[in-house]
């Protein structure tokens, strides 16, 4: 028995020396020839042999599966691309403009030009943006013609999530931030509270916007992470050393005033430019004409501004143009009908500003917003209640 068992371990170490040695015998080094024989031993018996530079190469079902989508996808976008460039150029000779430097806004304000009043909605104007705008990204080859991945966490199933998270971003971000706060502390230096991050004016992305970034699909629960992961680095005394990798994820808070299209302005015979506009308060309808170039008078109803008697209702009806600094720039010709003195300044003072936005630029519209200016008062008098005095007045209750 020992004999017998001798000899086949000297028949297995032959035939593993004899595999040794053709495995030396190959002309690519050893750590190559590992590398492609573990690749054909897990290529799957449906490949396709490539030959190149003497080379021969196995690709995966799955790689060919790739590669068909992806060159579908490329010959796709070089149509659109193509359609698209013929497309402004005949719309660069339409606005008689050069089309070589046509540019993506040139082509905005062609379309506004050329559909002035057939759509009052903007966003239901004719669309005509680059292919890479419009259709959606594909995310790019993650392993290679062997089989590998690229990515050190491909095997996650969330490389870019995870790689915002852990690797090099957000936690490296954090640590860098500790460091920094570190040396600050040891050489006595304090955080200047005007210089922290202020990120009030924008709000965190959505999910899905988040899956178009990472081009990558979420879960709720993932995405919650990811947002509370991000308020931890805000909540850092020194998170605006990070504004830049902050602002990736949050968009900026787009009020429905600025989606609002201003009218422009619109001139008279004489070159003069105005603006009308109507506001409403109680039951008070006034419409408001604002003409340029004025001395700043003020008419309401064929009467001067002391048609109202209460010095209260004549600072209302000024107010919006003190804000603007329009006072004494335009002439003001109001008509209104309908309502009390207070009911009647309120109107007057919201068509004003309404007509105002004309004159002035984007910036002094928003503040003319945060200041309620351009926000009708929903307040009306309230109805008396049946069993009472009044609206919320009450009868006097008696014991006896």
């Amino acid at each position: 028995m020992a004999c017998v068992r001798l000899q086949h371990l000297i028949s297995n170490s032959r035939r593993i020396s004899l595999y040794a040695y053709v495995a030396h015998s190959k002309s690519t080094p050893l750590n190559q020839s590992k590398c492609w024989s573990s690749t054909i031993a897990a290529t799957p018996p449906e490949t396709k042999e490539l030959r190149s530079s003497n080379e021969t190469v196995k690709l995966s079902k799955a790689m060919k599966a790739y590669q068909e989508r992806a060159q579908q996808h490329d010959a796709f976008m070089f149509e659109q691309t193509k359609e698209y460039e013929i497309g402004k150029r005949h719309l660069a000779n339409m606005m008689g403009e050069d089309p070589e430097t046509f540019t993506q806004d040139s082509v905005d304000e062609a379309i506004k030009y050329l559909f002035p009043s057939g759509l009052f909605e903007p966003r239901s104007r004719p669309l005509m943006k680059h292919p890479d705008q419009v259709f959606a990204k594909r995310k790019d080859a993650e392993f290679d013609e062997a089989g590998r991945p690229f990515h050190t966490l491909f095997y996650t199933g969330k490389p870019g999530y995870y790689h915002v998270l852990h690797v090099c971003d957000l936690s490296g971000i954090i640590r860098e931030l500790d460091n920094f706060s570190d040396r600050m502390v040891r050489y006595s230096v304090h955080q200047d509270k005007e210089r922290a991050l202020n990120v009030g004016a924008s709000t965190w992305v959505t999910k899905e916007e988040l899956e178009n970034i990472l081009l990558e699909k979420l879960k709720d629960k993932q995405y919650d992470f990811f947002i509370v992961s991000m308020n931890r680095l805000l909540d850092h005394p020194y998170s605006y050393r990070a504004k830049d990798f902050v602002m990736k994820f949050r968009k900026q808070i787009v009020s429905s005033a600025s989606l609002e299209e201003i009218p422009k302005l619109q001139y008279t015979a004489e070159g003069a430019p105005y603006m009308a506009a109507t506001g409403q308060r109680k039951s008070s309808l006034a419409t408001v004409t604002l003409y340029g170039r004025g001395t700043g008078n003020f008419t309401v109803n064929s009467e001067n501004i002391l048609y109202f008697a209460d010095i209260q209702d004549r600072e209302q009806v000024i107010f919006p143009l003190q804000f603007t600094g329009m006072l004494g720039k335009v002439d003001v010709v109001a008509d209104v009908e309908g309502g009390g003195t207070s009911g009647q300044a309120g109107a007057i003072r919201l068509a004003i500003s309404r007509a105002l936005r004309s004159f002035v630029d984007s910036d002094t519209v928003e503040k003319m917003r945060l200041a309620g200016l351009l926000t009708r008062d929903p307040r009306v008098r309230e109805r008396k209640k049946p069993g009472q005095k009044g609206a919320r007045a009450k009868y006097t209750w008696k014991k006896r």
